[in-house]
């Protein structure tokens, strides 16, 4: 859609998508659902903590769950064995009895992305050549989880090493979408996403450096929150990082919670849904035709910006000065550089021949790289902080699709066509979302509804640099404004 069609839609049709209160995410007083695996993670923080069900009830409904589902979508791999689960649920309820209360996790299942480690879990980042490898201690933020009372039930699948945004491995295979798991879960965080939107977990993490987190959250209708660069670490970084980890949940309220816990600097005030009136949204759209996206994609997002439209925002198509080719180089060039680090099972003919071609290709590639590429590479990435922050004057926030094309089968690795364009690499069909990756920005995917085969899709609401509230809020006042997070899926069987 171009600007002057975009501006000219009658606000008319933006009722269509907005709901009564009656249609708002529950509150903690309401009534909880019939199935303990189908509340929210607040709500069953609350129930475990109040002593309505037990987190053994809790342990043996998500087992069972698993049991049934998993095998068809293969989200939640190196599964810990069932009756230790049980025995640290029972730990958990004879803790609470004696008024020992860990935190808001306490008694709950997690997995934890296959790219971090958890003590006593497998942590195969899926590639063969760590195949048989087991965690002997925690990461920072999965030490985390552990203190706030989480309980390890496994591993959620992602790509060999992380990369693509299509998770399928040679150690567990391919996870498929919640909504048809012939259709990939996105990637990297795949296993994490398809495992909220099977309600197999309650919450889960995951991490973003090409949409990690975003297209995985749009490919399974769930929320997922690159937080700004830095925000995840320690210590304040030098340079803004490319890679994050973050948090995913069925709803914001119960993401927002995740990264409290996930973090090393927790938000201290509560959050509250953003009043739309008066804020300024910047669209992005597919960049004056400089993307291909698949046909249906722009009327979702753009019938969901009505909806934001009539709920007091002024929503403008906007596109950026700047060379978008350039940004690709940059955005390849430092991504390349990257995998430097990685040549030593490049040069060894044994352990490459267990690398998937992508990664090959990567490690070619950052070969052929000088200090001078790098340089300019970074020059670049300075120049696009600096138009990202003109961009920030006049709008409060910018948006994009999260992807560029709706699930696809898990049998194809990736797009090599997008309608009659050619994708000459096999993330340049992920473009969409390197916007926020390199300039370090929070960004949130939220859903905005299926196309008419049944496919979900979502778009990327991103903040000016260190505004994480800013994003959440305005993803917790969208959901109170669409109703595509009450669409469940029709889940399959073994």
């Amino acid at each position: 859609m171009r600007r002057r069609q975009f501006l000219q839609l009658s606000s008319a049709a933006a009722p269509l998508l907005t709901f009564p209160s009656l249609f708002a995410p529950r509150s903690l007083a309401a009534e909880l659902p019939t199935q303990i695996t189908d509340f929210s993670g607040l709500q069953l923080s609350a129930a475990i903590r109040s002593g309505q069900v037990s987190s053994v009830e809790v342990m043996r409904a998500y087992l069972s769950h698993i049991q049934r589902y998993n095998p068809v979508y293969n989200a939640i791999v190196g599964m810990a064995d069932e009756d230790s689960l049980l025995s640290q649920a029972e730990q958990a309820d004879r803790e609470l009895a004696r008024g020992d209360y860990r935190g808001w996790m306490h008694g709950m299942p997690h997995a934890v992305k296959d790219l971090s480690a958890a003590s006593g879990l497998p942590h195969t980042s899926g590639s063969p050549l760590f195949a048989d490898r087991i965690a002997t201690e925690d990461s920072a933020f999965v030490a985390r989880l552990r203190s706030a009372g989480a309980i390890f039930i496994g591993k959620t699948n992602s790509p060999e090493f992380g990369l693509g945004s299509q998770t399928y491995n040679p150690v567990f295979g391919p996870t498929g979408s919640a909504y048809d798991p012939e259709l990939t879960s996105g990637g990297s965080s795949g296993g994490a996403a398809s495992g909220l939107g099977t309600h197999m977990l309650p919450v889960a993490d995951g991490s973003d450096m090409m949409g990690s987190l975003r297209n995985p959250g749009a490919f399974n209708n769930v929320i997922g929150f690159r937080p700004s660069a830095g925000f995840m670490s320690e210590t304040e970084p030098q340079v803004r990082p490319l890679s994050t980890s973050g948090p995913m949940g069925r709803n914001t309220a119960d993401t927002i919670q995740l990264l409290n816990t996930m973090a090393p600097r927790p938000f201290s005030d509560p959050f509250n849904a953003l009043d739309f009136n008066g804020l300024r949204v910047g669209w992005f759209g597919d960049l004056d035709s400089y993307l291909a996206l698949e046909t249906g994609i722009m009327p979702l997002c753009e019938g969901n910006l009505l909806a934001i439209e009539s709920a007091g925002a002024a929503v403008e198509p906007v596109m950026p000065r700047f060379d978008l080719d350039d940004l690709w180089l940059c955005w390849t060039t430092l991504r390349h550089s990257g995998r430097a680090r990685m040549r030593p099972y490049y040069d060894d003919p044994e352990t490459r021949s267990l690398l998937k071609p992508e990664l090959i290709w990567e490690i070619e590639q950052s070969m052929v790289l000088g200090e001078t590429d790098v340089r300019r590479a970074n020059e670049t990435r300075q120049d696009w902080y600096q138009e990202m922050d003109r961009l920030f004057n006049d709008y409060d926030f910018l948006v994009l699709p999260s992807a560029q094309v709706f699930p696809y089968s898990t049998q194809t690795t990736w797009p090599r066509h997008i309608g009659d364009r050619f994708m000459d690499t096999y993330h340049r069909w992920m473009e969409v979302v390197i916007p926020a990756s390199v300039a370090g920005l929070p960004v949130v995917n939220v859903p905005v509804g299926f196309n008419n085969a049944g496919r979900p899709m979502g778009m990327q609401i991103i903040g000016r640099y260190g505004d994480d509230r800013g994003v959440l809020e305005f993803a917790l006042a969208y959901e109170q404004i669409t109703r595509h997070l009450a669409r469940r899926p029709l889940l399959q069987e073994a």
